[in-house]
């Protein structure tokens, strides 16, 4: 009797399946004069965008040009990046994360912290909130690891790692409930009963898309702020249908900035729209990003109301990063309560913080904060000077944003005054131009 082993015939056909299911990376130094160019080209994944641009993001990218298409069973995504400087990457060390990264992509995967307790929290902005906050989890012996705190539209959304002082370790459950039922008294104030929120997070979803999911939750989209937001801007969004290919496509014009990308398609994700193509464009003072999508079950969208729903909750995932106010940078060896003195002392000053982002290493607080005045207004030189000098002015200093983004307002402002009806016409040709290209139309012209 003759037995045949078909054992190397399954492993060379798993070896192709896997062939086929993990991303094809490809990146250029040379074909673009002042860009590096990464290709992925990969079976047909409705997560795969996504998680490519959360991994240039997480690199601190910035996305220039982009190309996505979806044809069949396949994807092919183009990206045009450079450094946060505007120059190409030359770093072996980036490029080989990128294509380890972007070349084991799972749709699935997330980012978790070990060894501490995640703590999500919404509810309705105010000055000094942040700073009672932190001064309950200071009282209650708890360690800040790591937060991310937005605001937009009157609101506000933290998420939170904490860590007992004492023994290091994730926070009991007892311990817990205490924490939730006096930051509870704390977002409730004398306005919000029903709206603040406090939870222990179980899901381990990367931060800052989690922050755009409580936010959403929140509907702090169809919400009027409580104060004065003149730093922020109102992106240009429209929604067309195209009824002979049945997409819908999304146009958006707005000021660029790190992350945007990743900020609209991590909502039109959550939304539960697929991206079949897109293009993405951006100048020394705008970004032009269009999409043509579909919902889940390959119906476009279907009424006046759902489109109006989308262009709101891009226009507030988008202005929910604008970093509105002046950017501090605090560089402090850690201790137990310094979050709440620091904040304290932006409360003290009438300072409100728009934005945070705190983490520890090898025992040093590393904190970004943005802040304005009492009602949104920029914070005068003379108490930022006070603030520097009561914290430290070895330890806290004034930032700007790397020169690529950093741009004189009578520019910007000579450069939207414009707007209106101009750019609908412009945003109307792009939509028929790459209709066009992609061959859903005959012409343009």
């Amino acid at each position: 009797m003759i037995h045949m082993d078909r054992r190397p015939v399954l492993d060379e056909f798993e070896k192709l399946v896997v062939r086929m299911n993990t991303p094809r990376v490809m990146i250029d130094n040379a074909g673009c004069v002042d860009a590096t160019r990464i290709m992925i080209d990969s079976a047909r994944n409705d997560g795969i965008l996504l998680e490519a641009v959360q991994v240039l993001t997480d690199l601190n990218l910035s996305i220039k040009k982009g190309y996505v298409s979806s044809d069949g069973r396949w994807n092919m995504d183009v990206f045009h990046v450079t450094n946060l400087d505007g120059n190409k990457l030359t770093d072996d060390s980036i490029i080989n994360c990128i294509e380890q990264s972007l070349g084991t992509i799972d749709s699935t995967r997330s980012k978790s912290i070990d060894g501490m307790t995640a703590l999500e929290l919404t509810g309705t902005d105010r000055v000094g909130l942040l700073s009672e906050v932190f001064a309950v989890l200071s009282d209650l012996s708890c360690d800040v690891v790591e937060s991310k705190v937005w605001t937009h539209n009157g609101r506000i959304a933290a998420l939170i790692h904490l860590k007992d002082c004492h023994s290091g370790s994730p926070i009991d459950s007892k311990k817990m409930d205490r924490i939730e039922a006096r930051l509870r008294n704390v977002l409730k104030a004398d306005n919000d009963i029903r709206s603040a929120k406090t939870s222990v997070s179980l899901a381990v979803t990367h931060t800052e898309r989690r922050l755009h999911q409580m936010m959403f939750a929140d509907r702090d989209y169809d919400r009027t702020p409580i104060m004065r937001t003149s730093g922020r801007y109102s992106p240009l969004v429209s929604v067309q249908n195209c009824a002979e290919k049945g997409y819908s496509v999304v146009n958006i014009q707005v000021k660029d900035r790190p992350k945007l990308l990743f900020d609209v398609v991590c909502t039109l994700t959550d939304m539960q729209y697929v991206v079949f193509h897109a293009t993405i464009n951006t100048t020394e003072f705008q970004a032009y990003l269009e999409f043509f999508i579909r919902h889940i079950d390959g119906t476009p969208i279907s009424s006046e109301a759902e489109k109006q729903r989308v262009i709101m909750c891009l226009r507030a995932a988008i202005e929910r990063r604008a970093s509105e106010g002046v950017r501090l940078e605090l560089f402090k060896p850690d201790k137990p309560g310094l979050l709440a003195e620091v904040t304290r002392t932006f409360r003290e000053n009438a300072m409100n913080v728009t934005e945070a982002e705190i983490s520890t290493a090898t025992g040093m607080a590393q904190n970004i904060f943005y802040v304005t005045d009492a009602i949104g207004n920029p914070v005068e030189s003379k108490v930022i000077d006070s603030v520097m000098q009561r914290i430290g002015s070895g330890h806290l200093r004034v930032k700007e944003l790397p020169l690529m983004y950093h741009q004189k307002a009578e520019n910007y402002d000579q450069n939207t005054s414009s707007l209106g009806g101009a750019v609908l016409v412009s945003l109307g040709s792009l939509f028929k131009r790459n209709l066009y290209h992609l061959g859903l139309i005959k012409s343009y012209y």
